[in-house]
């Protein structure tokens, strides 16, 4: 991406090499491609330089909006301040009754909008949903001919269940969205595994 800069001010950005015009002289499109950044600059195009510190996951945080700016020969793009995701669930208020906003099939103390935790515990039964139903057929087995079920089948899904107990309660006790975060976050450990604090959903070992 670049930007072109007139009077120390930005004045268009260009996501795509084009020809264009700068004064009375048009440019053809290859100057972007063979021409060095000084002579680019010389005629106001400098290429946007990113700068993601401010910039968050967005599984986890609201960004601002990407801004510009012009400074010392450089154009910069970045955002603001992340807002990090509401965790929890929010509510419908007396406030939002008083102002006409609460729906008619509402009532206050309702739940307005589901927060981070509600959404990934939700996630994780898919996901236990997902794993039991490849040995369900064990237990419509036995149900149907009282063929038995395997010990190592049913120690699997007791475990999945087990893990799944634990996963949603530290989701639950979870403190804010930057501890929802850390739960799901993957390291290196010493011995070059990656894991992360949540840990993982058992499999069936073959």
């Amino acid at each position: 991406m670049y930007a072109i800069v007139t009077n120390n001010e930005i004045t268009k950005l260009i996501t795509n090499p084009k020809s264009l015009v700068i004064g009375d002289v048009r440019y053809p499109a290859k100057i972007f491609s063979v021409w060095s950044a000084s002579e680019l600059n010389a005629i106001g195009i400098y290429e946007v330089v990113t700068d993601s510190t401010n910039f968050k996951d967005e599984k986890w945080y609201i960004n601002t909006n990407e801004s510009y700016a012009y400074s010392s020969g450089t154009v910069t793009r970045s955002w603001g301040t992340a807002t990090p995701k509401a965790h929890a669930d929010s509510l419908w208020t007396q406030a939002d009754s008083d102002d006409g906003d609460l729906p008619d099939d509402k009532s206050v103390g309702d739940i307005k909008t589901r927060g981070l935790k509600y959404n990934l515990i939700q996630t994780l039964k898919q996901q236990v949903a997902g794993i039991l139903s490849d040995t369900d057929w064990y237990i419509t087995r036995n149900t149907e001919k009282s063929t038995a079920i395997p010990s190592s089948i049913s120690t699997h899904r007791d475990a999945v269940r087990t893990k799944q107990a634990e996963m949603e309660t530290a989701i639950t006790n979870a403190s804010d969205t930057p501890a929802l975060e850390t739960l799901y976050t993957y390291t290196e450990q010493e011995d070059g595994s990656v894991t992360r604090p949540l840990g993982e959903l058992p499999t069936l070992e073959s």
